[in-house]
């Protein structure tokens, strides 16, 4: 304690200067108190109004991100200045975090005043300084390890651990000391205390709490802590989990807490890889099977954290959104917004990756969920997919990556659109990437366009991005997974309230570059830019307040290519005699490039100029004269004023220069229209597979031939009870699914002359098993047959016509458990098998009673369309 009480006083000494010199920029207003109203809706206490907001959580004030900040040589406080401005950029007005107590408290509970504690205040007024709000979880219960090994840490989590946290008497009074110490702590930034913040507008006491004990204890339990809340003198609505131990939702509600924290991770956790295919089927319905628990005690419903994990795109959030809305949930906050200065190597959270900077589609993404939760009225129901991918001002489009809001004032985008504004005379705010009839834009990252006044515009322009390695596989602080780059790329403005005669001048520190403009036209790079229709007077200065910015703000960070980069994946299989698409990123230091393939094929071989499409794509196609059967071997080259480099070496050099060591060129099977293609082939494919559960009975095992291997699915039952999933329905299912995209997708135009699905499996214990053979198509239809399959392994044939409409089983599953299973599709087409996306096997359909109870077990070694 003695520590603690001397940090606590150099802490007030420090923080004393930094609180006389702080600036407040923004019109900071105290709302007063918030309440919960008899329909379960938050509201605000002076004048009535529905509480709205959505924004994210981050986490700089506490582990990984604070000790990575302090490895890299970042001062964290300088970190929080720079994402809390992209917070307000992207119209996010709501934060969550879960604190780590574990670093800010010790075994009895007493806060800790420390640099953690002192970041976390920092962040705070920061946000409150924007006019955001915050939702604060006091307890994580996690060690602060993660994704490294945890610290030995002074706090009651690392004494007792959840479990223990949970049901052991002295850390249950420990809670209750930290929970009161945490609400009477005056942050020395406001100098105003947790309890007291205006802009606190809810508690949520812990983390997951995972309860196991009996309903009495449990409510018991977190009675304690409410009252040890509510003794501070706070007002506000208290929130607990309702994602975890849902058998116990009236249970919660009896310990007067007056709402219920949900989460949302419908693509699962940890593929390890960017997931394919259309994923708005898995959005499309956030069902909570006991709701009416929930209005029974009137309570109102928050989102703590939702990602569509492992998905590159950015059509999916606003998706999410328009469900969370229809099933009554009143504010919500994305998992997890990466620091600026980490994501380039998105090692905080592997499976999740956001941030302005380097995934400019995905937050503007974001920027159109907020409008969502600020428009959409709360349980108003759109139907189901695909009808509910247009919903008010709101519309998104897997094929384009595309959502979009448009309305009379505001137009955003993640990706080129043809959409023209609803009226563009009335239009104020404009905010997107790439191209579309209001801005064409050559870069790739995002920017923003904002209305002061009658002709005169605020300009706001990102450095390009590119994504060079795979953001949700293992990932280091000394492993670049994405880069940017500041270049001055070409932008057209087409906007009559400036027409195309306007003046550009540079608003933020350091920008000394003016573009000159012909006919809208201009070169333009990173930062913020004043635009003024030619004869309208300006009396804006770069100083001057906008909302909840200064003119002048700009963060983006500095250029990180240092080396030539190039992403490109050869496909398996390509067809004989029909040309053949390559594409490739590349980015370079040098922006002056060539990039050429050169392709071998037989004993011929021939240099290609690769063409710039836009961005960083470059694509070339190889002639059906080059298209013979059997391998095409290629090499890329990068040429820039100063060397050659060769991929997929990575090398300078030719691959014919005697000192060029490694020669391995892209390698391609180029097969006869009429021979198979292969949707799945185990030995390959397997660790790709998605899976109701994960068994850990299920392996990949060696056949009798050269190169084949069959995936053994072993399941003990098809039902497994759930106490997370309390839907009234027992389900006998077991399904893999595997999407087949990145195998197929140059060989689609074939696709139709397949008339067969042939899968070659074997039943690994019984005489027979029943298994579903299904293939989905890109608009979320299945179509299969079920079939029988004998202990031999052989090939079974499934002609194309004879399959039909079944159940389309979310893959990757769900958190929360409870949420749909299936996804039924309204669609009466018959099958295009030119649209497939994914195959799934299922074991459950078309079993008879006395099976369902048995245990399963197959192996599949491959499926091929012939």
């Amino acid at each position: 304690m003695k520590l603690s009480l001397l940090l606590s006083i150099l802490f007030t000494i420090s923080l004393t200067f930094q609180i006389a010199i702080a600036q407040v920029i923004d019109q900071k207003t105290d709302r007063g108190g918030v309440t919960v109203d008899d329909n379960g809706v938050m509201r605000w206490v002076d004048n009535n109004e529905e509480i709205k907001g959505f924004g994210g959580n981050y986490t700089v004030p506490f582990a990984h991100a604070y000790r990575s900040a302090n490895k890299l040589g970042i001062d964290p406080l300088k970190a929080i200045d720079q994402d809390v401005y992209h917070f307000s950029r992207l119209g996010l007005d709501l934060y969550r975090v879960h604190v780590w107590d574990t670093e800010i408290s010790d075994s009895l509970g007493n806060l800790i005043i420390n640099e953690h504690l002192n970041a976390f205040d920092y962040l705070l007024k920061k946000l409150s300084e924007r006019n955001i709000n915050y939702v604060i979880t006091p307890i994580a219960y996690w060690g602060n390890g993660w994704p490294e090994p945890d610290e030995s840490t002074p706090g009651f989590s690392n004494k007792y651990g959840k479990n223990g946290s949970l049901t052991n008497a002295n850390a249950i009074k420990a809670q209750e000391n930290y929970l009161s110490q945490f609400m009477d702590h005056v942050n020395p930034y406001t100098q105003t205390s947790y309890k007291n913040d205006p802009h606190l507008i809810a508690v949520e006491i812990s983390n997951e709490p995972h309860h196991r004990e009996e309903a009495a204890k449990v409510t018991v339990f977190i009675k304690g802590m409410v009252n040890s809340i509510r003794k501070t003198g706070y007002k506000k609505p208290i929130f607990y989990n309702t994602s975890h131990s849902v058998h116990l939702i009236e249970d919660y509600f009896k310990a007067n807490i007056q709402g219920g924290t949900f989460q949302w991770y419908p693509t699962g956790l940890g593929y390890q890889k960017e997931l394919s295919g259309n994923l708005l089927v898995n959005v499309d319905d956030y069902n909570i099977p006991f709701d009416a628990s929930i209005k029974k005690y009137k309570g109102a419903k928050l989102v703590y954290e939702f990602d569509a994990a492992d998905v590159g795109k950015s059509y999916i959030y606003p998706a999410m959104a328009r469900s969370f809305r229809e099933a009554g949930i009143q504010i919500a906050t994305h998992f997890s917004y990466d620091p600026m200065f980490l994501a380039y190597a998105n090692t905080e959270y592997n499976t999740h990756y956001m941030n302005l900077a380097y995934t400019p589609s995905k937050a503007i993404s974001l920027k159109i969920c907020s409008e969502i939760f600020h428009n959409i009225p709360m349980y108003k129901d759109f139907g189901s997919y695909p009808e509910n991918s247009s919903f008010d001002d709101f519309f998104v489009n897997y094929e384009q990556d595309l959502a979009m809001f448009n309305t009379e004032e505001k137009y955003f985008y993640t990706n080129n659109t043809i959409v023209k504004p609803k009226n563009e005379s009335k239009l104020s705010h404009i905010a997107g990437k790439g191209n579309s009839p209001m801005v064409n834009y050559d870069g790739t990252g995002a920017y923003f366009l904002d209305k002061l006044e009658d002709g005169i515009w605020r300009l706001e322009v990102m450095p390009d991005a590119l994504i060079i390695d795979n953001p949700y596989g293992r990932n280091s602080l000394d492993k670049k997974v994405a880069v940017v780059q500041w270049n001055k790329k070409s932008m057209e403005i087409k906007l009559k309230n400036l027409s195309s005669n306007f003046n550009i001048k540079p608003l933020n520190d350091g920008n000394m570059y003016l573009p000159k403009i012909t006919d809208g036209k201009f070169m333009v790079s990173p930062g913020t830019y004043l635009i003024t229709k030619a004869g309208v007077k300006n009396k804006w200065k770069a100083s001057d307040t906008w909302q909840n910015i200064k003119l002048n703000e700009f963060q983006a960070p500095e250029s990180s290519v240092d080396k030539t980069y190039l992403i490109h994946e050869n496909v398996d299989f390509a067809t004989a005699d029909t040309p053949y698409t390559i594409e490739a990123k590349v980015i370079s230091p040098d922006t002056a490039l060539t990039v050429q393939v050169q392709v071998t094929s037989e004993y011929n071989w021939k240099l290609i100029d690769m063409k710039r499409k836009d961005g960083f794509n470059y694509t070339a196609e190889i002639p059906r004269d080059q298209m013979n059967k059997g391998f095409l071997t290629y090499y890329i080259y990068v040429k820039s004023r100063n060397k050659v480099e060769t991929f997929p070496a990575g090398k300078s050099g030719f691959p014919y220069d005697w000192y060029f060591y490694d020669r391995t060129p892209y390698k391609v099977r180029v097969i006869e229209k009429e021979q198979p293609i292969y949707l799945f082939n185990a030995q390959e494919d397997w660790s790709d597979l998605s899976y109701s559960w994960w068994s850990k009975e299920s392996k990949l095992i060696p056949t009798d031939q050269i190169n084949e291997s069959e995936y053994q699915i072993n399941v003990n039952k098809l039902f497994k009870k759930d106490n997370e999933n309390l839907n009234g329905k027992v389900i006998y299912d077991y399904t893999v699914k595997y999407y087949v995209n990145d195998k197929i997708s140059h060989l689609r135009k074939q696709l139709p002359e397949k008339k067969t699905l042939i899968i070659k499996a074997r039943s690994i214990n019984s005489e027979t098993e029943t298994i579903q053979v299904a293939i989905v198509t890109k608009d979320g239809t299945a179509y299969g047959k079920q079939i029988e399959i004998g202990k031999g392994l052989k090939e079974y044939e499934i002609p194309i016509i004879e399959l039909e409409k079944v159940k389309t089983i979310t893959m990757p599953r769900p958190y929360p458990s409870f949420l749909p299973y299936y996804f039924i599709s309204k669609s009466e087409k018959p099958i295009n098998i030119e649209d497939i996306e994914s195959i799934q096997i299922s074991i459950g359909p078309g079993l008879s009673k006395s099976k369902l109870e048995d245990q399963h077990n197959i192996g599949i070694v491959s499926l091929m369309l012939k």
